[in-house]
């Protein structure tokens, strides 16, 4: 609890001491000291800050108990691995829903507010498409096209994770709290901000990170110059995920983002599977999945014993040491090692570790 009251703290203090936390955290620091240090550096004229930020912590933490939110900290073997690779991973997911969907291959689909018709029903397409693959889809919740590929997913009954950049119990836009609410039946609604928060704009631009962050890779639809969406690709590219366009209408306007992306070298899509092929999925998958159940998760054709070798029963260790060892990038490590740990080989541990089971005994 201490620990968990330590890194709601931290959630408070400005977005620009995230980076620096997060560094801290990766060393071995406790959170609590982490906090201590940066709290002082932020309000210099205010020596007891930590202290406040904590009662602000405890009162946030009721606030989600009663309002059935749970708080996943960093530190805490459910929080989801990818998250832990970007350069500020949120000290705190705030959650309603299914922890689970947070761990899965995942792929985002963001877009235009203002979507076209064509925008909407190829966000719905591939959105259903990937889903019945098993894949969880990640976007916002906003209007357009955000909407439509969650939508898409349900149809399918698939797996869809929400990001709000609000409080997760101020569902914005007001329409769409019946679409979250469905969404958390087999799939969450999350964000880094405390209960209550209101849907500020200075808050959009950073949940973006979380939903590149979370995802194997981000597929962009119907993006302005100046779509947020953009924000979305560029994060994803920082955070070394897969950036894939959907080319749209050259006459509209609405499309020269994602054609943008299209000319820089972002993969062009036409179907879901353009997406499985990029992901080494294989293209056309379609596992079968139980009547009225969740779609199955498909494993990648990867090899996961070159992952599997450079772990050590008993020794945990995090992605960089992994990565080091393989010769493997975040992006393609993190499906192996799900697939290890779906087959019991690999257990994950708090902070985006992992350790090998000894099988022996």
């Amino acid at each position: 609890m201490t620990d968990l009251l330590d890194f709601v703290a931290l959630s408070l203090l400005p977005s620009w001491y995230g980076v620096p936390a997060a560094a801290r955290l990766r060393d071995g620091d406790p959170p609590g000291v982490v906090l201590e240090e940066l709290a002082e550096h932020a309000a210099r004229h205010e020596p007891d800050r930590a202290s406040t930020l904590r009662a602000e912590a405890a009162a946030a933490i009721r606030r989600g108990s009663a309002a059935a939110m749970t708080p996943v900290a960093w530190s805490d073997p459910a929080y989801p691995v990818a998250l832990t690779t970007i350069a500020d991973p949120p000290p705190v997911l705030w959650i309603r829903g299914q922890i689970d969907a947070l761990g899965a291959p995942s792929v985002a689909i963001v877009g235009s507010r203002a979507a076209s018709p064509y925008g909407l029903s190829v966000a719905a397409q591939l959105a259903g498409d990937l889903a019945a693959c098993g894949l969880v889809i990640v976007s916002g919740l906003a209007r357009g096209v955000d909407s439509a590929a969650h939508r898409g997913a349900l149809a399918e009954a698939g797996v869809t994770v929400a990001v709000l950049g609000s409080g997760v119990d101020t569902i914005y836009p007001p329409e769409h709290a019946p679409l979250a609410r469905e969404i958390e039946k087999n799939g969450a609604v999350i964000s880094e901000l405390v209960p209550g928060t209101p849907p500020l704009p200075m808050f959009f631009p950073r949940r973006n990170r979380i939903i590149s962050g979370l995802s194997r890779a981000v597929v962009v639809i119907e993006a302005s110059e100046k779509s947020g969406s953009l924000i979305t690709a560029r994060c994803a590219l920082e955070q070394g995920r897969d950036v894939l366009a959907v080319p749209g209408n050259v006459l509209s306007g609405r499309n020269r983002g994602a054609h943008g992306l299209l000319r820089d070298g972002a993969k062009i899509v036409e179907s879901a599977d353009d997406i499985l092929d990029e992901l080494g999925m294989g293209a056309g998958v379609r596992p079968p999945r139980a009547e009225g159940g969740p779609a199955p998760t498909p494993h990648p054709t990867l090899n996961p014993d070159v992952v599997l070798e450079c772990l050590t029963p008993g020794e945990p260790s995090d992605l960089d040491e992994i990565s080091e060892r393989s010769g493997l990038n975040s992006a393609r490590l993190l499906p192996r090692l799900f697939d290890l740990e779906l087959q019991g080989l690999v257990r994950r541990v708090g902070g985006g570790r992992f350790v090998r089971i000894d099988r022996t005994c």
